[in-house]
């Protein structure tokens, strides 16, 4: 009769300790070695950014470009970089959103495997083409229409004006970034939503469903997870995006949330881009200390948007 080895596990019993094989210890422990890497990775970023930036966070108010103090230095730049990714988000999203449904739920295969490909290219561009698109082709297309918005919508804030008649405003600014995160919340929005079960759709359209009632009730319902980390992903690109912002927006340096003047706040970004070449001494821990701050605002948008992913997986469940 066959005997069995003290070690061997029975089918339907959790493996005992000891018997995992080498593969799975060294798995393990490459995953461990990764997690603890990032984190590591991450504190010495931390690190570096207040070590560099400490001189300029206890130097004195007129020693600060500006001699205002860095706090008035750094807060307009923080502003029209929050602003400049909030409208991205808000323009992207729903295209986002539309472009993966239409993709999952409604292209022909041939149809959808081909504008997939097209709108992951899109990733693929460099920001500096994106750039030159904005302020040679897009800037000046939106010109009448930034017109139109300044003659008949000027009593809102944001479009209050006057025009800009070269286009190279923070509407234009935000466009060309809601079109370079366009694929990174299209892409990830689509997968989720292909995954969808299919007797969950199928048996909503059996009662009765029409294809977009089906969608409203199974799919988006399945996906929003995926569209939340979606759009956090593009909102961190927005927040960190450079040489387009650089190229396309006429910088003034003040709070505004009109987006169509040639009066525009710069971001943080694109500040460090134009000044840091000419920088020396503590002009360089200023834009550094700049830097820090968008370091933790990006860090603050991933935590919220874990926490928000999070929440709505305990909602489901």
């Amino acid at each position: 009769m066959k005997q069995t080895s003290p070690t061997a596990s029975v089918p339907g019993e959790p493996a005992k300790p000891g018997t995992h094989g080498v593969g799975d210890r060294i798995f393990s422990g490459l995953a461990i070695g990764s997690g603890v890497f990032i984190l590591a990775l991450l504190a010495g970023v931390a690190i570096f950014l207040l070590i560099e930036a400490w001189p300029a966070i206890t130097a004195s108010s007129d020693e600060i470009p500006g001699g205002d103090g860095l706090v008035s230095y750094i807060a307009p730049l923080a502003f029209g970089t929050v602003l400049a990714a909030t409208l991205a988000i808000i323009l992207a999203v729903p295209m986002a959103v539309a472009v993966a449904l239409f993709i999952s739920h409604f292209a022909p295969r041939r149809v959808a495997d081909t504008l997939s490909y097209l709108v992951d290219l899109l990733a693929a561009i460099p920001s500096i083409i994106y750039g030159l698109w904005g302020i040679a082709v897009l800037g000046p297309a939106l010109v009448p229409l930034t017109e139109w918005l300044a003659d008949n919508l000027g009593f809102i804030p944001f479009f209050e004006g006057p025009a800009s008649t070269t286009g190279r405003t923070m509407l234009v600014a935000g466009v060309v970034l809601a079109v370079m995160i366009l694929p990174i919340v299209s892409a990830v929005a689509r997968e989720v939503f292909t995954q969808t079960p299919r007797g969950l759709q199928e048996s909503a359209l059996a009662l009765g469903a029409t294809r977009w009632e089906m969608i409203r009730m199974v799919v988006l319902p399945f996906g929003k997870s995926a569209v939340v980390a979606g759009s956090m992903l593009g909102l961190g690109r927005a927040l960190g995006e450079t040489m387009a912002v650089t190229i396309i927006l006429s910088v003034s340096g003040g709070v505004t949330f009109n987006l169509i003047s040639s009066d525009n706040p710069s971001t943080i970004a694109a500040n460090i881009a134009l000044d840091f070449p000419e920088s020396s001494g503590l002009d360089i821990n200023v834009l550094i200390a700049s830097g820090l701050v968008l370091f933790a605002i990006t860090l603050a948008v991933n935590m919220l948007a874990r926490a928000v992913i999070e929440r709505q997986k305990l909602d489901e469940s």
